[in-house]
């Protein structure tokens, strides 16, 4: 088989031809009716379209290798991938304000709702399906680039949803075709969430923000539960794309063998990888008796329970 089908590059690829479908049917709708909200959610599509060709290239390179220019793998392109989806949702929703208040001021008739409804209600659920398979192989594979598509796509579908139903009221009572602009401002402002949200995470992978409380926990807990009472500093965690970094500095007496404390981190390293499957532990030992030891100041990081000193 492929590299894709054993990769997150298999589901970039779903992405992509759900956004071609869906734009297909989105701007047949617009021609169709007329609508500017069917326009805006037809230029979201379009957007997608690009957010998708943005994601598969940054999974490709996020797929190699660490060599010797990126010792740390390529893992944070993924950051640089969403951050840029959060870019275009943000403009998407600019484009389609912009539409909305030219429309409000110029509000027009639509014509052929029903089909149009019809067409958009289909791209809805196309975007639907493939937003949940995206959301999966996010998670299976701890992947920011694909849940930065999948809640992208699933932004759409909720927007459709309102714009259906909005469209739908005008279908039954045509004098209320004033909702249709409305409905479009409605929609920009909540896509503006969703692209603030991307650009805040994609910000936080970067600045290298420390792992969720609930993952350092589980840290120190695979540390305690394989040297019980171990004195620890320097704690420190962070994300490149789906791998975690993790390295502290260990205290152990003076003297342990060399071979006694490779196996004691051997065995916290492995504890640690069984929490977090995606790990890379260091772990820096030193002599609990040396004063030189005691750099947690210096170092940063969580300490153990236990006090230095």
């Amino acid at each position: 088989m492929t590299q894709a089908a054993h990769t997150p590059l298999r589901y970039a690829l779903y992405s992509i031809a759900a956004s071609i479908l869906t734009l297909t049917l989105k701007f047949t709708a617009y021609a169709l009716t007329g609508s500017v909200g069917l326009l805006s959610d037809a230029l979201e599509s379009l957007v997608n379209l690009t957010a998708g060709g943005i994601a598969l290239t940054a999974l490709v390179i996020a797929a190699r290798p660490a060599d010797s220019r990126h010792a740390y793998g390529h893992g944070k392109v993924e950051y640089f991938a969403s951050a840029a989806e959060g870019g275009l949702i943000i403009l998407a929703a600019l484009a389609i304000a912009w539409e909305a208040w030219q429309r409000f001021h110029s509000p027009v008739d639509l014509r052929h709702l029903g089909p149009g409804l019809i067409t958009a209600v289909l791209a809805a659920a196309v975007n639907f399906g493939a937003a949940r398979i995206l959301l999966s192989a996010a998670r299976r594979f701890d992947s920011i680039t694909l849940e930065a598509d999948a809640r992208h796509l699933m932004t759409d579908v909720w927007t459709s949803a309102g714009l259906v139903l909005g469209l739908g009221l005008i279908l039954i009572e045509p004098s209320w075709r004033i909702l249709d602009p409305l409905i479009a401002g409605a929609m920009a402002v909540n896509i503006v969430f969703t692209g603030v949200s991307l650009l805040r995470r994609s910000v936080a992978g970067l600045m290298d923000e420390v792992l969720p409380e609930e993952q350092m926990r589980a840290i120190e807990e695979a540390i305690a539960a394989t040297h019980d009472g171990a004195e620890y500093h320097g704690l420190r965690a962070r994300k490149s794309g789906s791998l975690v970094f993790v390295d502290f500095h260990l205290l152990v007496p003076g003297k342990t063998s060399v071979k006694a404390a490779h196996d004691l981190t051997c065995d916290i390293e492995e504890a640690i990888r069984e929490r977090l499957p995606r790990s890379q532990v260091t772990v820096h030992v030193e002599p609990m008796e040396d004063d030189a030891s005691r750099d947690g100041e210096h170092v940063g990081g969580k300490c153990s329970d236990r006090k230095d000193g």
